[in-house]
């Protein structure tokens, strides 16, 4: 007598065969068994990470490297120079320290002529102005120069100073719209391209079912991705989240919510892979430069900076930043919080009407 299999539950079988959660189900099988997707997805960020880290790393005062012009006294005055700490220099002839010059060798050319020195060097550098600033002191005091007000130094090491610590919440952000965008606009031009979704369109799956499938999967996998960066950058270069890690959670969900729902609308009506990825990069490129993730805004002109603050991904990066550097509470992100759910729902809300199957 063959032997039956145990009765399913109703709720059991609507939970199972939900055309949502089997969706989501594929969307997460299929990101699986792309080795490139995972990469770039869990392991690029941290090998950025680590790239920039190292580069950037604190190592104490920088040398300042000085040229003197050859000419009679100055082997003396390098030596002179050469006694302050930091302060390097070396007597090269005026063709050579042009060239040292030009090619930033040297930060500053120190001349001298009739008893006056003459500093040689580029305003628009910050290590040129420095070094016209640590010279001139070493020479005035050499001369006997002294200062009518007495004053000290108090070196400081303020927490979340270090480049690292202002690029892990970056370069979080930076991820949250490369695969929101990536994984999901590009997946679903090229489902439309080999007519997989002509035949979903033949079948009664409804339309919000099958985009809301690409958000929670994306939502599934950000809870992986964020342990793994969090977890790298606080045992290899001691970055903690100063601020709440459920305010850290919610924006990360927030901002995955946001880039998602733009990768849908980027894909809602592009036929070729050629095309979106033109979309792509016409919405991905300026945030990447603007929105803060390597280097601060306040670069960039104030007339430019209310068009910056606009940008979704200026306002995730800003709000990880504040949570995780400043333990900022999540109330006080409110304003980047209603510009990143002001794009999630809109970019939703368009892409769901117009969305095209064929």
């Amino acid at each position: 007598m063959p032997v039956l299999a145990p009765a399913r539950s109703p709720s059991r079988r609507r939970r199972d065969y939900h055309p949502l959660w089997q969706l989501t189900l594929a969307r997460f099988r299929e990101f699986l068994r792309e080795p490139d997707a995972v990469f770039w997805t869990f392991f690029f960020p941290i090998l950025l990470a680590v790239a920039l880290g190292l580069a950037f790393r604190n190592r104490g005062e920088d040398p300042v490297y000085v040229a003197l012009l050859r000419q009679p006294g100055a082997d003396s005055i390098a030596r002179l120079l050469e006694r302050t700490p930091g302060l390097h220099a070396r007597v090269l002839p005026a063709d050579s320290a042009a060239l040292a010059l030009r090619r930033g060798s040297v930060a500053l050319v120190i001349g001298r002529q009739d008893g006056r020195y003459t500093f040689r060097y580029d305003p628009s550098r910050p290590e040129s102005r420095i070094a016209r600033l640590v010279s001139e002191d070493a020479l005035q005091r050499a001369a006997g120069r002294t200062d009518p007000v007495a004053t000290t130094a108090e070196q400081v090491r303020e927490p979340g100073s270090r480049y690292i610590d202002f690029l892990i919440p970056g370069l979080i952000g930076f991820n949250l719209l490369s695969t929101g965008l990536w994984g999901v606009g590009f997946t679903v031009v090229q489902m439309r391209k080999e007519q997989l979704l002509k035949r979903l369109f033949s079948t009664p799956l409804r339309r919000p079912h099958f985009l809301l499938s690409f958000m929670f999967a994306r939502l599934f996998f950000l809870a992986a991705e964020l342990a793994l960066v969090l977890s790298f950058a606080y045992l290899v270069f001691h970055v903690p989240v100063r601020g709440s890690l459920f305010a850290f959670a919610f924006l990360a969900v927030l901002g995955a919510f946001c880039f998602t729902s733009l990768g849908l609308l980027i894909a809602s009506r592009s036929r070729t892979l050629e095309g979106v990825q033109g979309l792509m990069n016409l919405a991905s490129l300026p945030m990447w430069v603007l929105s803060g993730v390597f280097f601060s805004t306040e670069r960039f002109p104030a007339l430019m900076q209310p068009l910056i603050a606009a940008l979704p991904l200026t306002a995730c990066v800003d709000a990880l930043r504040a949570v995780m550097i400043d333990g900022a509470a999540l109330l006080s992100q409110a304003g980047e919080i209603g510009v990143l759910a002001a794009w999630g729902v809109v970019c939703l809300g368009i892409a769901l009407p117009i969305f095209r199957w064929r």
